[in-house]
């Protein structure tokens, strides 16, 4: 599925962009009567929940590929109070922040390849289920609380190189605890790195390239 569906509902109106579904089925588990999967047509019923249920269940998505737009007044998505980056077990890295990422809209949802083979970079396409293999529980660094822990948070996907992001972070494993807070750091996006997440140079080696 490609492109972008907007359904209207009484209170809201849901949009999703399959480009950016990594399939995560949170949707579809948690509220099979809102996402009815594996049918022909209209899959997407916002009426069957209320606009804060619906809210909170697109708020859950990772990729971001589900959001909303409010009919009734209601609050908007807004920024976390913590820009967070969880290591997916053999996957990719799952933003929550103030995203500004490189030739993109604003966002504050987004999983960024760091296999290297997505067809969809920097973001992910689920191309790390072919094999893939990469540690959702990286060594805990020696890192101090950050001042802030907010705002906005840049991405910026290095020619043919990491991710180079600059901002407020909390790095967090795929079981939830914090294994880094920085301010700079690159990300490998190669898949090659023996430091990852982190980018230790080996893109170079590999040429890599992003196209």
């Amino acid at each position: 599925m490609s492109g972008i569906e907007k359904v209207r509902g009484k209170s809201l109106v849901v949009v999703f962009e399959g480009r950016r579904c990594i399939h995560s089925r949170q949707c579809v588990l948690s509220r099979p009567d809102v996402f009815v999967p594996d049918v022909e047509g209209e899959w997407i019923h916002p009426d069957q929940a209320t606009s804060e249920e619906i809210a909170a269940l697109a708020q859950s998505c990772p990729s971001g590929a589900i959001t909303y737009e409010r009919l009734d007044g209601g609050k908007e998505e807004g920024p976390p109070m913590v820009n967070v980056a969880r290591i997916r077990q053999d996957g990719p890295i799952a933003f929550h922040a103030d995203l500004e990422i490189e030739g993109e809209a604003p966002r504050f949802r987004a999983t960024l390849c760091r296999c290297g083979k997505s067809k969809s970079k920097p973001f992910c396409d689920a191309s790390h289920v072919t094999g893939f293999l990469a540690t959702g529980e990286p060594a805990t660094a020696d890192s101090k609380p950050l001042a802030g822990r907010s705002g906005k948070l840049k991405v910026v996907p290095a020619k043919d190189g990491p991710l180079m992001v600059h901002g407020n972070l909390e790095i967090v494993s795929g079981t939830g605890h914090t294994v880094n807070r920085v301010t700079k750091t690159a990300l490998c996006r190669c898949g090659h790195s023996k430091n990852k997440p982190y980018c230790d140079g080996t893109h170079v080696q590999i040429d890599f390239t992003d196209g």
